[in-house]
């Protein structure tokens, strides 16, 4: 099957098929999207990320429909139930829909009313009526009166007939082919309202009496109407015309008219009201339900990436935050690789006194700790406090940020936050994770599980195990695409680079814990079970600062450090040399250098490495400031224009923090002043945005905002 699959995959991605068999062939053998993409570039014809994931996933498919196909032959097979026709189309079959509408009538069965029809002896009758010739039915159907079969008159018997007649026709391969084109073409998706849930579901009004084609209902309000039949609030129904549905079966079976053809027409109604058009419902519940989460996994982890790859600060000795206002300020202090010095509370919401003390004391922690950065949450009493921190007077050089905490509680309740901090509180952990996030977004935020960042849509309703694999692969592309310092990196970080996992990972830090800093990457070896494979897939991605050798720098892997030490010689210079020195890097001719696996595509790579490296592809970190003159909602008024920070992206719109504790939603039809089909197609997640305030609703909390006539991004 495999080449099968080789030739549909590339057809289906428009990619040649020797691609696609490299891709998985490397997969196979364990190797990660990101080593492939990044170091196997000459193998598969330099795809990306994206295709290579796209690969793995399609195989694992057909992979999966291979498999359902060996079980439905064993089993056919195991009860004398296949023959070369049926074999040849369960072969034939390449979805798992075809394939399971082609072992329906063959499953095993609980006790149907068809079942029951054939205990009593009625198939024969049956056959009889379906063959539909005109015939004496009556006359044929009085010899199948048993009373101790439980069929005591003539139309007990034609009734046990339409029942088995009606279960041929909804198990029936082309009837549930064409069934299923009509309701996806046609179906209507209806929401109504549960009676007497209303008050209970204000929030769910838009849908009280809704409906829509399904076909073209967009993924947020499938997942709304979802949620609201979760919750007892509504019922939904998926719909097509039943005269339409009842015609196309009709022309499939009705071969006559007659009345054995009536007793069928009877039948087929029945078996589409009771059986098929139920099952077919089923199926766009779950085909729909697929589509949705599709479309807000990838939303999310669209949005997740751009969290990620936000830009860093770098290392800075930073005072990080966590405001409040009755439990007062939680205050740490933190060197420059995140390690906290000290830890404090300070009270600047409370009266005259306890004011001036907390001043006293942040200005006597920025003198004593060389404070570069004051980092504080942008939760309950955020702009409040930063209100207060600028009106300190302090030295002009110190940075004053707010930083989004979405998921900061999650981390500090976390069994990691209790590893790192075990005799500190919650709060002081998540005041430290506001500061680091800070430092490093990437490196904070992985110690969250991803769907506890806040940035994605119903991320608790949609498939659970799609919604892991999707943002797992999100982090894993980011890490690697940044790559990791190996002497500085937590197990958290390290469990994410290409070829370890959380076992590699702890060793890593037990062995660095135990020997001291790693020197070299060869020195990775040592690390216990972190064999030739992961050594292969890892290394690459990650760094030794202060090396000796300067390739244990950059992305270079090792297998290509030979390459760049012939370059070298044959420009008599060191590898040191040709790393600073543009002007011998340009006398490369790198056709030279192409041998076996080493193709152009990794020699550009590692020139591009060379000018740059260790190269971070996150942009350069921009100070940013929310306008003084709002803190509140109540200071929001329409037609003001505010800066603000993009927080989510969805399918309707842009969430966006405006510095008042509520972020303000651009409505898709606000965002720009052309139409807009992707909100993602004008902002992404931690942009900066000017917006104009259209409305204030103080009572539902909502503010809506645009982008519209003059947008700008900042």
């Amino acid at each position: 099957m495999i080449n099968v699959h080789i030739k549909k995959i590339a057809g289906e991605l428009k990619l040649q098929p020797g691609q696609v068999t490299a891709t998985v062939q490397l997969l196979d053998d364990g190797a990660t999207v990101p080593f492939i993409a990044r170091y196997r570039k000459e193998a598969t014809g330099t795809l990306d990320e994206v295709q290579i994931t796209a690969i793995r996933d399609r195989i694992g498919q057909l992979r999966e429909l291979d498999k359902r196909r060996e079980a439905i032959l064993k089993s056919l097979e195991e009860r004398g139930l296949l023959t070369d026709e049926l074999k040849a189309a369960i072969d034939a079959a390449e979805t798992m829909a075809v394939l399971e509408d082609i072992y329906l009538p063959y499953r095993p069965k609980r006790r149907t009313r068809a079942t029951i029809a054939k205990e009593r002896g009625l198939e024969p009758l049956a056959e009889l009526i379906f063959a539909q010739e005109d015939i004496d039915l009556l006359k044929e159907a009085a010899a199948f009166i048993d009373p101790e079969k439980e069929v005591p008159d003539i139309e007990s018997a034609l009734a046990g007939a339409r029942d088995i007649i009606a279960e041929w026709v909804s198990e029936d391969a082309d009837a549930r082919a064409r069934m299923r084109a009509l309701f996806t073409d046609r179906g209507i998706i209806y929401s109504r309202v549960i009676e007497g849930k209303e008050p209970d579901g204000a929030k769910f009004a838009d849908y009280f009496d809704w409906h829509e084609p399904l076909a073209k209902s967009p993924s947020h309000r499938i997942l709304a109407m979802r949620r609201g039949e979760t919750e007892g609030i509504l019922s939904l129904s998926i719909e097509v015309p039943e005269e339409e549905a009842l015609g196309i079966l009709h022309t499939i079976f009705v071969i006559a008219d007659n009345f054995c053809s009536e007793q069928v027409r009877l039948a087929i109604e029945d078996g589409y009201k009771r059986l098929l058009g139920p099952s077919m419902e089923t199926e766009m519940r779950a085909d729909s339900r697929h589509r949705a989460d599709d479309v807000a996994i990838k939303v999310f982890a669209d949005n997740l990436r751009e969290l990620l790859m936000a830009p860093p600060l770098g290392q800075k000795t930073i005072l990080a935050i966590d405001p409040g206002f009755r439990t007062g300020c939680k205050t740490v202090c933190l060197d420059r690789q995140g390690q906290m010095l000290h830890h404090v509370a300070i009270y600047p919401h409370d009266e005259e006194e306890r004011r001036k003390e907390a001043g006293k004391v942040i200005r006597d922690l920025c003198r004593k700790f060389k404070i570069e950065v004051i980092a504080i949450g942008n939760g309950t009493a955020g702009r409040e406090t930063e209100s207060f921190v600028r009106d300190l007077n302090l030295p002009s050089d110190i940075l004053v940020e707010m930083v989004n905490e979405s998921g900061a509680s999650v981390y500090s309740a976390s069994e990691v936050a209790r590893e790192e901090f075990p005799d500190h509180d919650v709060t002081v952990r998540g005041a430290v994770s506001i500061g680091r996030r800070l430092m490093d977004p990437l490196a904070e935020l992985v110690k969250i599980e991803p769907k506890a960042i806040g940035v994605g849509q119903y991320q608790h309703d949609v498939d659970q195990t799609a919604l892991k694999q999707s943002l797992d692969d999100t982090v894993i592309s980011c890490v690697n695409a940044v790559g990791v310092e190996i002497n500085t990196a937590s197990k958290q970080l390290l469990t994410y680079v290409s070829g370890l996992g959380p076992a590699l990972a702890q060793n890593i830090i037990d062995y660095r814990n135990e020997h001291g800093p790693f020197t070299s990457r060869e020195a990775f070896r040592k690390v216990p079970r972190l064999g030739p494979k992961a050594f292969e897939q890892a290394a690459g991605f990650l760094r030794i600062a202060d090396a000796a050798n300067p390739l244990d720098r950059s992305a270079v892997h090792p297998e290509s450090y030979h390459v760049v030490e012939k370059m070298a010689a044959d420009l008599g210079c060191t590898v040191a040399d040709l790393m600073a020195d543009d002007n011998l890097r340009q006398k490369i001719k790198l056709q030279n250098y192409v041998s076996g696996p080493v193709g152009l595509p990794t020699l550009q790579d590692i020139m591009a490495e060379l000018a740059r490296p260790g190269r971070d592809p996150r942009p350069k970190y921009e100070p940013f400031h929310f306008d003084d003159s709002v803190h509140t909602m109540e200071d929001v008024r329409p037609g003001m224009r505010l800066p603000g920070i993009v927080t989510n992206v969805t399918a309707f719109g842009a969430f966006v923090d405006i510095g008042v504790h509520q972020d303000g939603l651009i409505h898709l039809s606000q965002l720009a002043d052309k139409y807009v089909k992707n909100a993602s197609e004008v902002v992404k997640v931690h942009q900066r945005v000017m917006v104009t305030v259209l409305d204030v609703d103080l009572e539902r909390k909502r503010i809506s905002l645009s982008l519209r006539t003059n947008p700008r991004i900042i």
